[in-house]
Parts: C-alpha cells; structure tokens; sequence
C-alpha cells in the first residue's frame, strides 16, 4: 500500500471531500432539537465514552461505528438506541451521516485519533477525542490549528481535569502554597512497553472485525490475537505512545496547568536502545523549560514510568517523612517552602501539613467532564481540556517519546519551527507515513 504524508493523505479521502466545512454551533435538525452524536470506537474505553455522552438528556445518538462489531457491542447500542446506525468505517458513516451530526467522538488506538478527528472537523463537527490526543507531534500542532480556525468546540479525555484533587492542587500551587517550584517527579508503575522482538506468528481474524480498518494508515501486518487487539497495541511504536501516551498525558496535566509550563527547551531519555518495534519497558525522561511565574529559574521537571518507577536511588526529594511512601502513580512537586505529593486520582498531600493551616480542603467540587463539553457546545461554558490546551500538552508528550527512540541524547526543542535543531534525524519521527486504505 501506497504511503503519503498527512496533508496528501486527507486530501485523497474520498469519503470527505465532497463535504464542506458547516457552521460551527449549528445543530443538526434532530426530531426533538437535541445535540446529535456519532460515535467511532464504542468498546472498551470508548464504551464509557460513548456511555457518558448518550445518557445526557440533551443528546440522541444517531451512529456508532467500530471496527469490531462483537468488541464494540454494537448490538447492545444499537438496541438502546433505535435510530441509529452501525458503520465499521468511519469515513462511511460521516459521509452517510453528513449534516445529521452534530458531534463526533473518537475513542480508538491512538494512531487512528488524528484522521478521524480531523475528517470529523473538516465537516464542521465538534470533537470528543481521547488521550493522548495524537500518535505524533505534528498530529497534535495541526489539530489544535484546525479546531481555532474554524472555531469548533473540542475536549481531550483527560477526565481528571475537572476533579476536584486536580482543580484543587491548581489553585493552591498558584497561590503558593509551597513557594516557586524548584522540581516536579512524574510517574507511572505501568508498563506500555516491549523489549522483545516483533511477533512472528498469525492468527485468524475475527469474522466480526475489519483488519483493514483497524489497522488504518498503520503499516500492514498480521493479525495477532488479543497481541494488537483487542490488547497491547500501546506497547507498539506503529500504533501507540507507550506509558507516556496512556499515564504521561494524565499525570503531565495538572503540572502543566498549574505552573503554566508552556513548549519544552529541550528533553532527553533514559531507556534500552531502540528496536524499531516497541516502545522501551522502563524510561526516564527529563524537560528543560523556561522559568514560569511559579517556578524557579532552575527548574527541572522528570519523568519515569515502567517497573520501580519512581527509580530515585537516594534523591532526598523523594524520602518522605513519617515513613510515608509514594504512591504507584502520581507527582511530587518541590517547592521553596515545601513539598506536595499528588496521587492519581486523589487529593494531595503536604509537607509539611501546617502549610494548610485554615484551607478548606473541600472547596473544590468534581466537574462533570461530558457535560462540560456539551454545556461548551451551547456556549454555556469552555471546555478544560480544549485542543488549544491539549494539543500543545500532546506535543510535549509526544516529544517525550521522541526522545526516548535517542536516548543518551539532549534533543534542543525549537517550538516555533516545530524542529529539532541539533539531531535533525529526529525530526523525521515527528510525523508519520500514512498508507491509503
């Protein structure tokens, strides 16, 4: 198959180029005025995608579409929902559905994100686009362009920048709780990772999937079973971003936002070298930025992810007192003043605890982060994790895997130009060859 780039790849899609761009904010003339949703990818995290955005009482589902029927329950949806239809491809379904849609969700394997979404904009539809955004860094610069140009109303999933311990530790770091911050630890326990060699065997596909499809502009190979899917196809570089790609991109958020943390200067990784196949198992990868308000002027922000991780030997940074342990997921932000732990998905902790002496630590409440996206819609709010957010904290991510297929090697960031400039062979990696299927 006939690779291209993926400016070419769009403008060959067939499926979409006999549509124009429609008004932003217009909905579709459903029988009861409702916003009306179709939905690609409806199993596994896409089931609670798609499950969080049907139950609102302001949406009728009009068309699910998943490569899978039996993995994407299409069966159980479309009973629920009697007026929608059931697509695999999902150019089909935007060209069937055309003006019928309203918005578009996309809930699959990360290297399908960036056509999907942008086939569902380039029609005028606002998009509910999962983690990590996109499979590479230009994915994510052109995304975000697209979205503000034509003024569509968007939202990663990143679900946590709406809960309460997230929203809470961002006004408190800014309000300087523990002074400027000098270091951030990032981490993850997960391993998205695989050092051993490329699968060799073959097994039949399903009668009830289209390889073809899931594959998408990947390269092609054979089908593996319960190896690409439904399974580990985070761990390959073909088709995901590895731990940064599933945790990075939740537990990167709430520093970004809360230290204002824009383009990186510079990153570098610690990782086994590359096997062109899998990401690594184990990595340590650490960012340069310029000072912010609420850092100081040498600060430093690091990463780890894989078994161990945290590895920090002796950093005394990472010795809590009152033998408290880290957690197996989460931040530690060092401060002038003192130090905050943030577990995923809980409320932080202090030391020392007197710095929150007269705070109410229950004055943040969770946000409801489907709801927040649909409000947006109506122009009754604005999305958190909108892509003129999301896509520069992808880029940041997807530096970071970058860097990981070099390690040993500082790669000197130009955000502007969108450029490596010191090892220009890793701006190769920066996008993707796109095969036509």
């Amino acid at each position: 198959m006939k690779n291209t780039t993926r400016r070419n790849f769009l403008k060959a899609s067939t499926a979409v180029s006999s549509f124009q761009i429609l008004p932003s904010g217009l909905l579709a003339n459903s029988p009861n005025g409702r916003v009306c949703t179709a939905h690609i990818g409806t199993g596994g995290k896409g089931r609670v995608d798609t499950g969080e955005l049907v139950k609102h009482e302001r949406v009728q589902a009009v068309g699910f579409c998943d490569v899978d029927r039996n993995r994407g329950q299409i069966d159980s949806w479309l009973s629920k929902h009697k007026s929608a239809k059931f697509f695999q491809d999902y150019r089909e379904m935007l060209a069937t559905l055309g003006d019928k849609v309203d918005v578009v969700s996309i809930s699959t394997p990360d290297h399908t994100h960036y056509p999907a979404t942008m086939a569902a904009m380039k029609l005028g539809k606002h998009v509910y686009t999962q983690k990590p955004l996109t499979h590479k860094l230009a994915e994510a610069r052109e995304l975000a362009t697209f979205a503000a140009e034509k003024n569509l109303t968007t939202q990663m999933g990143i679900q946590n920048q709406s809960r309460a311990p997230y929203r809470f530790t961002r006004h408190h770091i800014k309000e300087g709780i523990i002074g400027k911050i000098k270091r951030l630890y990032v981490w993850s326990f997960k391993n998205w990772g695989y050092d051993g060699k490329p699968y060799s065997e073959k097994s039949p596909i399903p009668e009830s999937m289209d390889w073809n499809l899931w594959l998408g502009t990947a390269p092609v190979r054979p089908f593996v079973d319960k190896v690409y899917h439904p399974g580990n196809w985070r761990k390959i570089l073909d088709f995901g971003c590895g731990t940064l790609g599933d945790m990075g991109i939740h537990i990167f958020d709430t520093p970004f936002k809360s230290l204002d943390l824009a383009d990186p200067l510079w990153v570098e990784a610690e990782c086994r070298a590359p096997n062109g196949f899998g990401h690594a198992e184990q990595n340590k990868v650490r960012y340069g930025f310029a000072p912010t308000k609420y850092t100081t002027g040498d600060f430093t922000f690091t990463w780890w992810d894989g078994k161990g991780a945290p590895r920090h030997n002796d950093n005394p940074d990472l010795q809590l007192p009152n033998g408290d342990q880290l957690p197996s997921q989460g931040a530690l932000y060092v401060g002038e003043t003192g130090r905050m732990v943030l577990p995923h998905c809980k409320m932080p902790a202090f030391y020392p605890e007197s710095v929150l002496d007269g705070i109410d630590k229950n004055e943040f409440e969770n946000v409801n982060h489907y709801t927040q996206f649909l409000d947006a819609i109506e122009g009754k709010d604005k999305t958190l994790a909108g892509f003129d957010y999301a896509g520069p904290l992808a880029e940041s991510l997807c530096l970071g895997v970058v860097a990981c297929q070099f390690p040993g090697k500082r790669l000197k960031w130009n955000a502007k130009k969108m450029h490596v400039a010191n090892h220009p062979e890793a701006n190769q990696l920066l996008e993707g060859k796109y095969r036509k299927f």
